[in-house]
């Protein structure tokens, strides 16, 4: 078992509260295959950064903002299968307003349709593709979210599922969780990860009267 102490838990959403995985895998791979890329690829490599990122790779010449529109309207439509994760209700009701924020790669109208598509809580601190100018694995994103939270970043805890969301978080300075709901566990420890675990449910809080956080976790590796 392993103990760590923080003061707040910044929350990736798809792959670590939300299981969007055959949404997201439908909505690319229509994309993909509609421009003439291989979907398998582009899903891959889509996980777990702005969509806009992945589109300008794949389309330089294109009119990314309109594409995006379009991905973003095509995700927001498609729910289908969309829910909570193995103990996310239960991990978020146990944290106190205040002490956690999700950091998504979502566009926010996006975020907020899958949150609520999963019955989860909108956190009062919410970051999405839409709040920066640079995605994960910059770590910008996790920046913004404890400066929000006005927390310091050697104290937050990030809880990712890729790599590019795991070397955000490190690159900012904050500790990582990583969940093996995406990829295993031997690329979450390249990655950088500091504990590996399965998914929420994996994990449990204690809080002490100051709002300081005591996380119980056993390390998968």
């Amino acid at each position: 078992m392993h103990s760590i102490s923080c003061k707040a838990v910044l929350f990736d959403l798809d792959g670590v509260l939300v299981d969007s995985t055959p949404a997201v895998t439908r909505v690319w791979s229509v994309w993909a295959a509609g421009r003439g890329f291989d979907p398998d690829e582009v899903v891959a490599r889509a996980h777990g950064r702005p969509s806009i990122t992945t589109i300008r790779e794949y389309l330089p010449d294109a009119d990314h903002e309109a594409e995006n529109r379009e991905v973003e309207r095509m995700e927001i439509e498609d729910l289908k299968g969309v829910t909570p994760l193995p103990g996310a209700l239960s991990l978020l009701s146990s944290l106190r307003d205040g002490h956690w924020a999700i950091v998504t790669s979502c566009t926010g109208p996006l975020a907020q349709v899958r949150i609520r598509a999963a019955g989860l809580p909108i956190p009062k601190v919410l970051i999405t593709a839409s709040d920066i100018v640079h995605g994960k694995p910059n770590p910008e994103p996790y920046l913004i979210g404890s400066s929000r939270l006005g927390v310091p970043a050697h104290d937050c805890v990030v809880i990712e599922d890729v790599p590019a969301g795991i070397r955000a978080g490190k690159a900012a300075g904050m500790r990582v969780i990583a969940f093996t709901t995406t990829v295993g566990p031997e690329e979450l420890g390249r990655a950088g990860a500091d504990c590996i675990v399965a998914n929420c449910g994996d994990i449990s809080v204690k809080q002490g009267p100051t709002g300081d956080l005591n996380l119980q976790l056993r390390d998968r590796r």
